[in-house]
């Protein structure tokens, strides 16, 4: 591992360059990798693999939009691409990327095959760490560990196929084999991390809940949406007011941040965008942060859990989805989103 100064905190992180892919195929070299469920995760960790590589097959319910997906992708049924639980039954490492209520309804057939010696394998850590209400107990005699890509399986897969990595957190819940952490590690390299950071299951679920609910997608809906009517409703054109609130943001300065931080992008703004971003900046954290705090004590409760499981678990959860996102879709906001995102000039 390499100690890494982060603003004056060492940490340990596990890289590519310590940690290569030969050692990585060399450590999976007799497992049978497993990954069930194709959906958000599946297919970049499943096709990274394979293209590392990798002994890897396909769990997925037949019929479904994602089973057709899969096939597209090249899995072959029979071969490569299986009902669930005959993946399961087959894998040596079973990486468990269903949703969270995908995983709650496929367990018991899952952990039937979680015989002696076998891996079990999480990008997020929600099933096990709120066992209470999944019901997700993994059995002593398996290794049950988890890497969590910072960001979605499209961008993990993007990023490997221009030679990039998307950096991954590690955990290990479960040492039974004595090499749960190798696995964990050989698996999070030869997905495609740009970097490994150790955490804990409770640890990636209680950051990951707030993240979601905050900077990475409420707060960021809630800002984009309060800042626009603001603008709108002092005079503002539709244009004026997205252009401002969201586009000079993702296309302009967001990649100056993602370049070299936020300081450089501050040197790399106006001088009178610089005094107002320092000047304002402070009120807002303080306004959000006793938000942040309120969401992460809902997140710590189990509160945030037991919505998800509810309301995944109702029949109509996907009509009722689709409408929730129609409002969004279908508000002047986005609406007008869509047409600014026209007007961009192709290459």
């Amino acid at each position: 591992m390499a100690t890494i100064n982060f603003g004056g905190v060492l940490e340990n992180v596990v890289t590519r360059e310590e940690f290569s892919l030969n050692k990585a195929q060399e450590i999976l070299k007799n497992e049978t990798v497993a990954v069930i469920g194709y959906g958000v995760q599946g297919p970049g960790q499943a096709l990274n693999l394979k293209d590392n590589g990798i002994n890897v097959i396909v769990g997925q319910r037949k019929g479904t939009a994602s089973w057709n997906k899969a096939v597209a992708d090249g899995w072959k049924e029979g071969k490569t691409l299986f009902e669930v639980e005959e993946a399961c039954k087959q894998g040596t490492i079973i990486m468990n990327l269903l949703s969270d209520a995908g995983q709650i309804q496929a367990w018991d057939g899952m952990k039937k095959h979680l015989t002696n010696g076998k891996g079990l394998y999480f990008s997020h850590g929600f099933g096990v760490t709120f066992h209470e209400k999944t019901g997700i107990v993994p059995p002593k005699y398996v290794d049950v560990f988890l890497v969590a890509p910072k960001g979605s399986g499209a961008s993990l897969r993007s990023l490997f196929l221009k030679g990039q990595g998307l950096n991954s957190s590690y955990a290990v819940f479960q040492d039974a084999t004595g090499k749960a952490q190798e696995r964990a590690l050989a698996l999070g390299i030869a997905i495609g991390s740009g970097y490994l950071f150790e955490t804990t299951f409770q640890k990636e679920v209680y950051s990951d809940l707030t993240g979601e609910r905050g900077v990475l997608m409420g707060a960021l809906a809630g800002i984009f949406e309060a800042q626009y009517n603001v603008l709108r409703q002092r005079g503002h054109s539709p244009s004026e007011a997205f252009n401002e609130t969201v586009e000079e943001l993702t296309q302009s300065l967001m990649p100056l941040v993602a370049e070299n931080g936020m300081d450089w992008m501050y040197a790399n703004c106006s001088t009178t965008a610089q005094r107002g971003a320092l000047d304002w900046k402070g009120k807002f954290r303080e306004a959000t942060e006793p938000v942040l705090n309120e969401l992460y004590d809902s997140v710590l409760s189990g509160k945030e859990a037991e919505i998800v499981i509810e309301a995944n678990s109702k029949p109509d959860y996907r009509e009722k989805l689709q409408e929730e996102l129609a409002v969004l879709q279908q508000s002047e906001f986005w609406q007008t989103g869509a047409q600014v995102r026209k007007l961009r000039p192709t290459k």
